[in-house]
């Protein structure tokens, strides 16, 4: 599992230990900023290395003297600001980290390789349509983040077609949940309010995004894993959609706070209005369905924030970003 220090990753690596514990995992992670060792290093039946998805050798090898049979790609640099300010690193890591990943999966041969994309490679849809994206809508992105992440996934297809690694992807929507870098909207908004500092809101405030709790992700990746079709693309979507002061509202009042703490800052360039998946296909053929609602879910998420300042207090300022600062 490569990526898995971060948010998704680590969440997946947890999920899968207690659902096979029967199963070893390495768990791969280059530990940039928002990477945290802590995540996983220690975890039972788990192996953890650090290294990067673009040093082929190292993959290589560990593929091999590890005997591994499943790469699960989570690794991705993946903050929609910082990749205006570093585009480089998102399209150096995206799309050539993921091509050096599979060069070494093509190598040595694994009986699956899955792919993690998002949403935002199909760009974006109007506030005030009612639509959504299949897996059939083109890529559209409009973002450094969201044009190397589609770059990825054609990589990943590429690969697939050309050499026969048998590979799947999903696109999934907004992930929240525990161990999210507070840099993301959810963890910044709980943070900062548990610290007493007012929330940055975008200007468009009405903007909204589809939400999706990790650990029903967790289970959507180990039913495409289980029960996929080699090649195909599954989205994965709860269909709840939340604008952004809706997550803020939600955050205050859950901490018994007011509108007080909000305050507007200028939009991000090229700021995506609204994502919706249609994932009509992952829950008819394999099953699945999201089993944690957004109240259930986000309050879930807000308590563990408030329980384990020590894990994202030591974060706050690793960010490289300063939301509004344009």
């Amino acid at each position: 599992m490569t990526g898995a220090a971060g948010f998704i990753g680590s969440n997946f690596v947890r999920y899968w230990r207690a659902e096979h514990p029967g199963d070893r995992v390495v768990a791969l992670d280059a530990l940039t900023y928002a990477g945290v060792r802590g995540n996983v290093e220690g975890l039972a039946g788990v192996e953890f290395v650090h290294g990067s998805i673009g040093n082929t050798e190292l993959v290589e090898h560990l593929l091999r003297s590890r005997s591994v049979d499943v790469v699960v790609n989570f690794a991705a640099e993946s903050h929609n600001s910082l990749a205006i300010l570093r585009p480089g690193d998102f399209f150096a890591t995206n799309v050539m980290g993921t091509q050096g990943l599979l060069e070494a999966v093509r190598r040595v041969g694994v009986s699956r390789f899955h792919h993690i994309s998002t949403c935002e490679v199909y760009g974006d849809l109007p506030l005030d349509v009612d639509e959504a994206f299949t897996e059939e809508s083109p890529y559209r992105p409009r973002t450094p983040y969201n044009a190397a992440k589609a770059g990825g996934d054609h990589v990943v297809r590429a690969y697939g077609l050309t050499y026969g690694v048998p590979v799947t992807i999903t696109n999934c929507a907004n992930n929240y949940g525990p161990f999210q870098f507070p840099e993301k909207v959810i963890p910044l908004f709980t943070t900062r309010a548990l610290a007493g500092e007012p929330l940055p809101l975008y200007a468009s405030t009405k903007n909204r995004r589809e939400w999706l709790h990790v650990d029903d992700h967790a289970r959507a990746v180990d039913a495409v894993l289980h029960h996929g079709t080699v090649g195909e693309t599954y989205n994965v979507g709860s269909g709840h959609e939340v604008d952004v002061e809706g997550v803020a509202d939600t955050i205050l009042g859950a901490l018994g706070l007011g509108p007080e703490y909000k305050t507007i800052v200028p939009d991000r360039p090229s700021h995506d209005r609204r994502y919706l998946l249609d994932s009509t296909k992952l829950r008819t053929e394999l099953g699945w369905a999201p089993r944690i609602g957004w109240d259930e879910g986000i309050a879930a998420t807000v308590a563990w924030y408030r329980a384990h300042a020590a894990w994202w207090r030591p974060l706050v300022g690793r960010s490289p970003v300063v939301e509004g600062d344009w």
